[in-house]
């Protein structure tokens, strides 16, 4: 990671991702794959140091990438991309957010964007935990058909398992904060600690 970043308050949504969030269990991922251990970003974003930390280091990656605009696809992208808008809003940083839903409202304006989407601004879109990009590219694919030129793609936890690869054929700069690989040694220390 070239970009400077508060080493202190990273380590400390490390630690809170640990505690909170990661889990070793036998399970199925959105993606469809098996896996022994899942990372549950939402019950660190709902922490309100979480959701502090979260905001304000993701925007330290955001804001270096110079999009106008962030969101994804709702209910994973929701939390994450909050606490960013009120880091931005703290640091007077121009960045708005915005949600994809999964289909076209069929009431009221009926649609598929919500928030405050402007298809003339550069955008980036982003997810609490990213595996496969699966989700996150049809969130991609709904902005372009708005008119929206999508640039950048970021993630809380990226696990490792293709969304690079599959972002990168799309045209899209991927950054993230942690690996789930940095997790999950974090939760074995803990775990460790608490057994001494």
């Amino acid at each position: 990671m070239a970009l400077r970043m508060d080493t202190d308050k990273r380590k400390a949504l490390l630690q809170l991702l640990a505690q909170h969030s990661y889990f070793s269990r036998h399970l199925t991922l959105a993606s469809g794959r098996p896996s022994t251990y899942y990372v549950d970003c939402k019950r660190t974003l709902y922490l309100p140091m979480g959701a502090r930390l979260a905001g304000e280091l993701m925007l330290d990656l955001v804001a270096a990438s110079g999009v106008r605009q962030l969101g994804g696809m709702a209910a994973g992208a929701l939390p994450v991309t909050d606490a960013i808008i009120v880091a931005a809003s703290y640091r007077n940083v121009d960045l708005r957010g915005f949600f994809v839903r999964k289909e076209t409202k069929s009431h009221g304006l009926q649609q598929q964007i919500e928030g405050a989407f402007d298809p003339r601004l550069e955008a980036g879109v982003i997810d609490d935990t990213i595996t496969t990009g699966g989700s996150t590219l049809s969130a991609v694919q709904a902005l372009r058909a708005a008119g929206a030129r999508v640039t950048h793609a970021f993630a809380l936890v990226d696990r490792g398992e293709g969304a690079a690869q599959a972002f990168a054929r799309e045209g899209l700069k991927f950054s993230w904060l942690f690996t789930a690989e940095e997790v999950r040694a974090a939760a074995k220390e803990m775990e460790k600690g608490n057994a001494r």
